[in-house]
């Protein structure tokens, strides 16, 4: 385990020493229980966005180097703007 510091208003501790007489365990073990009650009350939500867009293709973790190729991801010029200054030449 690791150990860690938390903050309680004055009330809060009070209220959290009167659950530790009442059940007879630890204050760590209750506030233990506490927070892993808390954190996993209800499923989690995939961040916004996620699963939003399909490209129609399974491999494209496999052809990642290609597909940031065609985006021109690192480079300092996207494929848009150079098209667009080939096609003015």
């Amino acid at each position: 385990m690791k150990r860690t510091t938390i903050y309680l208003e004055p009330e809060l501790e009070i209220l959290l020493r009167i659950e530790m007489q009442r059940a007879g365990r630890p204050m760590a073990e209750i506030v233990r229980d506490a927070v892993r009650a808390y954190v996993t009350r209800e499923p989690r939500l995939a961040p916004p966005g996620a699963g939003a867009f399909a490209s129609g293709r399974a491999d494209t973790a496999d052809r990642a180097d290609e597909v940031l190729r065609e985006t021109g991801f690192g480079t300092s010029t996207p494929p848009a703007a150079r098209a667009k200054r080939a096609r003015r030449r």
